[in-house]
């Protein structure tokens, strides 16, 4: 089986450098997911409450370890508060939905969703009367930041990061932290390099995993005529070269720019083809090539679809 390299965190937890992403994957199809993955070498998760098929996770991960097909901890599961969680009490209280959803006792990953908070209530997305954004909160992530730090104290979570921050943001963070952030995920594959923000987060210690890193081409977020990435010709021309598939040369660039990726498929055959990704290596002048296709483009631009950047700050500063 595969030996697939990792990185050591802050907290001193190795994380696989790739792992299988969930979003998206519905109930009913993320479970058999999971079972291929676990049977195909995959032991890096990665979850999130918003993506509502934790239970089902949590169904899989259970039976594989009293089946004593992956020891727990041989795992490395990630998941996220959500907006509507930002509240000191409320984000304590959602660590242990999460751990009941997941049926672990501890998480080994747990990041802040989005700096943003989300008006707390019973609703995920709390919209505003006239129906034209989301129904935001004032309450401070910082409030989010020490009730996580309190659950790695507590034992329920092993390291802690945030996801979709800016580099003020992230340096805030740090500036008020008593426990640093490990881990930052963002948007990020070959036409959304991010290069500013890979490079803040190398110097604060803080390692990047990189979400939709094959361009989300069933994202709902993806405006009418864009590009798939898989299908440019620089792409091509290195798979050819390689005999592999575009999107395992998008993985490849991925990790060998240091960073952690999280392809997510329920499909078998890619499932088992992302993961193929360590008996090959591109050149510098591939890699250089690559590093050329940048169009600074995200998919999830929610300010755009919403209408207002002031309240998605993380959008327009790296």
């Amino acid at each position: 089986m595969t030996v697939v390299p990792t990185l050591t965190l802050k907290s001193g937890e190795k994380m696989p450098v790739i792992g299988l992403g969930t979003w998206q994957s519905k109930p009913g199809e993320v479970g058999q997911a999971l079972k291929i993955a676990l049977k195909n070498g995959y032991r890096h998760f990665d979850c999130a409450h918003v993506y509502m098929n934790q239970d089902e996770i949590g169904q899989v991960l259970e039976e594989a370890i009293a089946q004593g097909l992956v020891k727990r901890e041989e795992l490395f599961i990630t998941s996220k508060i959500w907006n509507t969680f930002h509240s000191y009490e409320k984000t304590k209280e959602a660590v242990d939905i999460i751990l009941q959803q997941l049926k672990l006792k501890y998480i080994d990953l747990l990041l802040i969703h989005s700096p943003m908070g989300y008006q707390e209530g019973e609703e995920m997305f709390p919209w505003t009367e006239d129906g034209n954004r989301m129904h935001f909160s004032d309450v401070d992530y910082l409030d989010t930041w020490k009730a996580l730090e309190e659950a790695v104290q507590a034992g329920k979570v092993k390291t802690i990061g945030l996801s979709n921050f800016n580099s003020q943001q992230i340096q805030r963070v740090i500036d008020h932290s008593h426990i640093q952030p490990a881990v930052l995920q963002v948007e990020l594959h070959p036409y959304f390099q991010q290069t500013k923000l890979v490079n803040f987060c190398k110097e604060k210690g803080i390692e990047v995993t990189a979400y939709s890193p094959l361009g989300s081409m069933t994202a709902p977020f993806r405006k009418e005529g864009q590009a798939n990435l898989l299908e440019d010709p620089v792409i091509l021309e290195i798979a050819k070269h390689h005999n592999k598939s575009p999107a395992q040369v998008a993985i490849r660039w991925s990790i060998q720019r240091g960073l952690i990726v999280i392809p997510k498929s329920t499909n078998e055959h890619r499932i088992k083809e992302n993961f193929d990704v360590f008996d090959f290596e591109l050149s510098k002048d591939e890699m250089a090539k690559m590093a050329g296709i940048d169009r600074n483009w995200r998919i999830f631009d929610l300010a755009a679809r919403n209408g207002d950047h002031k309240y998605y700050p993380y959008i327009v500063e790296f």
